[in-house]
């Protein structure tokens, strides 16, 4: 396998982890996928939530008062591959199940992850910078996201 096709598994098992974890309440399993002082950054929190114990924090809150929440990762696009360092984008949908009876769902939000991961030498996430649709993407120099 060529190294990027190496990082691209490497990273949608990461995802699946770090989703199934914080979709069943593993806050502590979530806040492991990042490295000790990983950021999440996210337009629709207040500040970034940054170090190991915030991340828990905030996942823990997050599952307490959405239980029914799912994270769904599609369109994984590896952009850089080194010994220390993948960088990757992805769409992040936001998932509710809202009719426990039917398993009827809706999504929320898509949004568009740009994640920084180092290698420790299992891959973990360093940095995640989050953006939603129609605002600006600071990785695109301003233009808006759509």
């Amino acid at each position: 396998m060529t190294p990027l096709a190496e990082a691209w598994v490497e990273v949608m098992h990461l995802y699946g982890r770090q989703s199934l974890a914080i979709d069943g309440g593993d806050a502590t399993g979530w806040a492991a996928t990042f490295t000790d002082d990983g950021v999440f950054d996210s337009p629709t929190y207040p500040e970034p939530i940054t170090g190991a114990a915030a991340l828990t924090d905030f996942a823990a809150g997050l599952h307490e008062g959405s239980p029914h929440l799912h994270h769904v990762v599609a369109n994984l696009a590896v952009d850089e591959v080194t010994e220390e360092h993948v960088t990757a984008r992805a769409n992040l949908l936001i998932v509710t199940t809202h009719d426990l009876g039917t398993g009827s769902a809706r999504i929320d939000r898509i949004t568009t992850i740009h994640d920084r991961f180092v290698r420790r030498p299992d891959l973990l996430l360093e940095h995640r910078l989050v953006v939603r649709d129609g605002t600006p993407d600071p990785t695109s120099q301003g233009v808006p996201h759509d």
